[in-house]
C-alpha cells in the first residue's frame, strides 16, 4: 500500500495569469514561499521515504522547502523530468486571457485527451498523462522494493499532472480531468494497492496529516481485519 502524496508548487508571479510551463526563472514569490513553509510544517512529521521534484525551479524550491522543514533529514532530492510540467509549446508564457480566445482553449476544457499543443515542442495532454503515470508506477516499485509496502513518498509537481495521475488513479477517463482541481501548495494523497489505488485526500490545503500513515496490519490483513485493498462498506472512516 505505498502512498503518494502529490504536492503543487507554491504560487509564483505568473501563476494564474500566464501560462508559464517550462519557462526558465520562474521561482515561488513571497506568498508561494509562505504557501510552502506552511505546508513543509504540516508534513513535518511523516515519515517520507523519497522526495522527488519535476525539475522546473518552482518545484524544487518547494520541494527544498518541505525537505528543510522536516524533521527526519532528507539525503536527496530526487529529480525526475516525468514530473515536469506539460509541454505547451507556442503557448507557453502567453496570458491566459489571450489563450482563451483561441479555438483550441475550449478543446483544452471538453475534449482534452484530443488536444496536442501547438508548435514543434508541443506535448500532447494524453502523452503528458502516460508519462506521469508511468513515472508514479516506477516510484511505486522503487519505494516499495527499497522502503517496504507501507512507505509514503511525496513528489512536486504541477497542476496538470497532477490532476492526471488523480484521474488515473479515480478511474477517469482523460477527458474528466478538468474536473479536479489542485490549487498551488495543495496536497494530495493516493494509496496504491495491488488491485487499485484509493484518492485519499485531493486537493488539501489544510489540517491534520497523522491520518495519511498506513497503520500496521492486524491479523496479516489490513485495518479492522479486511484486506490491503479493501474499502470500507459505507464510506466509514
Amino acid at each position: 500500500m505505498t502512498t503518494l502524496l502529490l504536492v503543487r508548487h507554491g504560487l509564483t508571479a505568473m501563476t494564474g495569469p500566464v501560462l508559464a510551463g517550462w519557462t526558465p526563472g520562474v521561482r515561488l514569490d513571497e506568498r508561494g514561499r509562505a504557501q510552502v513553509t506552511a505546508l513543509a510544517a504540516r508534513l513535518a512529521s511523516l515519515p517520507l521515504a523519497a522526495v522527488v521534484s519535476s525539475p522546473l525551479e518552482r518545484c524544487a524550491e518547494t520541494a527544498e522547502a518541505i525537505a528543510a522543514g522536516h524533521a527526519e533529514p532528507v539525503a536527496k532530492i530526487e529529480t525526475d523530468e516525468r514530473f515536469g510540467e506539460v509541454r505547451y509549446g507556442d503557448w507557453t508564457g502567453r496570458p491566459l486571457k489571450e489563450l482563451a480566445e483561441e479555438p483550441l482553449w475550449r478543446v483544452v476544457q471538453t475534449h482534452p485527451s484530443a488536444v496536442r499543443f501547438p508548435g514543434e515542442a508541443g506535448e500532447s495532454l494524453a502523452g503528458a498523462q502516460h508519462r506521469a503515470v508511468s513515472a508514479v508506477r516506477d516510484w511505486n516499485a522503487r519505494i516499495a522494493a527499497e522502503h517496504g509496502s507501507d512507505a509514503l513518498y511525496l513528489v512536486c509537481s504541477h497542476g496538470d499532472i497532477i490532476k492526471a495521475i488523480v484521474a488515473d488513479a479515480l478511474g477517469l477517463h482523460l477527458d474528466q480531468f478538468q474536473r479536479i482541481q489542485a490549487d498551488p501548495a495543495s496536497l494530495t494523497a493516493i494509496r496504491y494497492t495491488e488491485t487499485r489505488p484509493f484518492a485519499v485526500r485531493v486537493n488539501d490545503t489544510g489540517g491534520d496529516v497523522a491520518a495519511l500513515v498506513p497503520e500496521p496490519a492486524e491479523d496479516g490483513a489490513g485495518k479492522a481485519g479486511l484486506g490491503s485493498d479493501d474499502a470500507v462498506v459505507g464510506g466509514g472512516a
